[in-house]
């Protein structure tokens, strides 16, 4: 059936990406709306809010030098939906879902508005069976779990991009019963990872399109530019995510989102948001944050009586190093757990520069032990994270006694430390199965016992 379209001339104001409209009676909030200036382009657009008959569209496109006199705008009644289908798999798009890999667009099987729905709580499954992503530090002592959000805290010069594309290259779910190794079932139909990345630079697109060639994994992309229509950084992680949810809980597949970086979508957030005119909150960002942050973030998950997955990994810069900044302190309070980069560490050279002592994966108990990961997984993970925590305490007591003056004990937990994070956190571009992981521990382990 075709819906109805209204059209109007009545543009009375442009700020930015922002028209407003009068004597419009004929519009609802997420309305999918066509911008038609006279020069034949036609741009996509979004009802922002409604006040009596003023209307607030905020258009996706370029808007300088738009003719506001002779732009006619069409109301679709239609909200946006993306395209779905088992196609997309392989396949690469912009922000907006326009093919960005020169192939024609898909023909879709169904189609699904990208706000999607919360999972009802009492339907939730409780998160539980390993990923494996290749570092020792994230698999041995902060796994990931079907079902889980794990952000990555990152900061201005670490190398967040390269751990990305480690995953990228690296990540594998495992079946039950089989220790930590991926089955037939598993490896080649079970697995695909939905990749977003907002804000990119030339020279971080040439990145992660050489890493997306590499990829043995099944993969879908969405790839936002810097130089690109800021609205497309907040669509973006809404179409990966409404095509998560189609392959994850239609298909039955295990499906790991990995967002980058959060940051450039909240800064998009805060120019729509002053655009708009709207009265700013902490840092100038708008003070539904939280509830925007939580509308992405809430969709992964598991469903009871289904076979998929959708697992969350976005990547969050900090601002100035900052924790308490309100992208990462929001975050912080949605999702389940941490994985902190160090500048410290990276300075060392060591990579990845993971910080273990703040980081924490809250559903990793769910995830590790017999049939999941190895037996001794729980016991491994406690007594490095011990060892490590006394050694890094004891180095603030050498730097005022000196290493001559501590007890042998001691000197052992400093040398257990600085192992630890040479031999079990450094692991360069190697990649590490689970195995190879608590193997490792074992053996650094042997060093103070």
């Amino acid at each position: 059936m075709k819906l109805p379209e209204y059209r109007y001339r009545t543009i009375t104001s442009l700020s930015g990406p922002i028209l407003f409209l009068n004597k419009v009676f004929h519009a609802r909030t997420g309305e999918t709306v066509k911008v038609c200036p006279p020069d034949g382009r036609t741009l996509d657009a979004e009802v922002l809010e409604i006040r009596g008959d003023t209307v607030m569209v905020q258009v996706y496109g370029e808007t300088q030098g738009l003719d506001i006199e002779g732009t006619r705008v069409v109301f679709t009644d239609a909200v946006k939906k993306a395209l779905l289908s088992e196609d997309l798999i392989g396949r690469v798009f912009n922000g907006s879902f326009e093919p960005r890999d020169g192939l024609p667009m898909l023909i879709p099987e169904t189609r699904s508005p990208i706000s999607g729905s919360p999972i009802n709580p009492a339907a939730r499954a409780r998160p539980e069976e390993f990923i494996e992503t290749g570092l020792s530090v994230i698999d041995g002592l902060n796994t990931l779990v079907k079902g889980q959000k794990l952000p990555v805290f990152s900061s201005s010069g670490l190398p967040s991009k390269e751990i990305v594309g480690m995953v990228l290259k690296n990540a594998r779910v495992s079946s039950e019963g089989t220790g930590g190794h991926e089955t037939p079932e598993h490896g080649r139909r079970g697995f695909v990872i939905v990749f977003t990345a907002l804000g990119l630079t030339f020279h971080e697109y040439s990145f992660y399109m050489s890493i997306i060639e590499e990829m043995k994994s099944k993969f879908v992309a969405f790839v936002n530019m810097a130089n690109e229509p800021v609205m497309e950084r907040l669509l973006a992680p809404r179409f990966a995510l409404t095509v998560a949810e189609y392959l994850a809980f239609v298909r039955g597949m295990d499906v790991l989102a990995i967002i980058t970086d959060m940051t450039n979508y909240c800064d998009a957030l805060r120019e729509i948001s002053t655009a708009r005119e709207e009265i700013p909150g902490r840092r100038g960002y708008p003070g539904y944050m939280y509830s925007d942050l939580a509308s992405l973030y809430e969709r992964a998950g598991r469903i009871k009586g289904l076979k998929g997955s959708v697992t969350m990994l976005p990547v969050v810069t900090m601002p100035e190093d900052d924790i308490t900044h309100p992208i990462p302190d929001l975050t912080g309070y949605i999702t389940e757990g941490q994985i902190v980069l160090s500048r410290e560490l990276h300075q060392k050279g060591i990579f990845p520069p993971v910080d273990v002592l703040p980081s924490l994966s809250r559903l990793m108990q769910r995830g590790i032990g017999k049939g999941k990961t190895r037996e001794d997984h729980r016991e491994i993970s406690n007594l490095l994270y011990k060892y490590y925590a006394g050694g890094r305490e004891l180095r603030k007591l050498e730097a005022i006694v000196g290493r001559d003056g501590m007890t042998g004990q001691d000197r052992k937990m400093l040398d257990f430390a600085l192992t630890f994070e040479q031999e079990f956190v450094h692991q360069s571009m190697e990649k590490r199965n689970i195995a190879e992981t608590l193997d490792k521990g074992l053996e650094i382990l042997k060093a103070v016992k």
